[in-house]
């Protein structure tokens, strides 16, 4: 049987998944056309800045089951040969996962992940943003309620397809883990230049400011290291 993609997302009380917990979770399964969505308690309030963005307040989670129980929802929804796909995935959704199923005490699954913001920096260079919202307007899908998962989900589904035309989800996976030898540098202020010809003093600054510690660079450190400057 061929991979299932599932389309997920997370809302959560803040942006640190050491520290902050997810408050609702969603998913949609488009092989069998079915979805999951559930709201969490997190056991603690949620700041208004993050309610401001999700519109998720305590009052909508206060009756709800907490990770423990909603995770094991979630395992039973994610069953079988499946590829989570979120947008900002690697950087995001996938560490509050790995959170929420260690603190919970729960055996989280060997699922395969794919993150479509990789795909999308990637693939569509030509473009200045790669929000899910962004695409969303880029690809011509109709807008929906932005910040609540199920939502996202659903714009997410859309938009991946568009983005990855005819090739099927394990070829997707494979061209997205395979390295590639980057030339140009892909941002900053050197943008577009030669990376044998980008000063050492500012690859050492990006070193030193984190900037190859974010998955979305590894690429671009390979090639430096490649170079001798790293």
């Amino acid at each position: 049987m061929a991979t299932r993609p599932i389309y997920y997302d997370t809302e959560t009380t803040g942006i640190k998944s050491d520290k902050d917990h997810i408050i609702e979770i969603a998913a949609y399964d488009p092989v069998n056309d079915r979805s999951f969505e559930e709201l969490v308690n997190p056991g603690r309030p949620i700041p208004p800045e993050a309610t401001a963005i999700h519109h998720i307040t305590d009052e909508m989670v206060s009756k709800c089951s907490d990770f423990s129980e909603i995770g094991k929802k979630f395992v039973d929804f994610c069953d079988g040969d499946v590829v989570l796909i979120a947008h900002n995935n690697d950087n995001f959704d996938l560490h509050f996962l790995r959170n929420e199923f260690k603190r919970n005490d729960l055996a989280m699954p060997s699922w395969r992940f794919l993150d479509s913001l990789k795909w999308a920096r990637r693939y569509r260079p030509d473009l200045p943003r790669h929000s899910l919202q962004f695409l969303r307007e880029i690809y011509g899908i109709q807008a929906n309620n932005a910040h609540r998962a199920l939502d996202d989900v659903i714009v997410l589904y859309k938009v991946f397809c568009l983005m990855i035309d005819d090739l099927t989800i394990e070829e997707a996976i494979t061209l997205l883990n395979t390295p590639r030898a980057i030339t140009m540098m892909p941002f900053g202020k050197y943008q577009g230049k030669p990376l044998k010809e980008v000063p050492k003093d500012y690859i050492q600054w990006l070193s030193s400011n984190g900037a190859f510690e974010k998955s979305e660079n590894e690429e671009l450190r390979s090639s430096f290291e490649k170079l001798g400057v790293l």
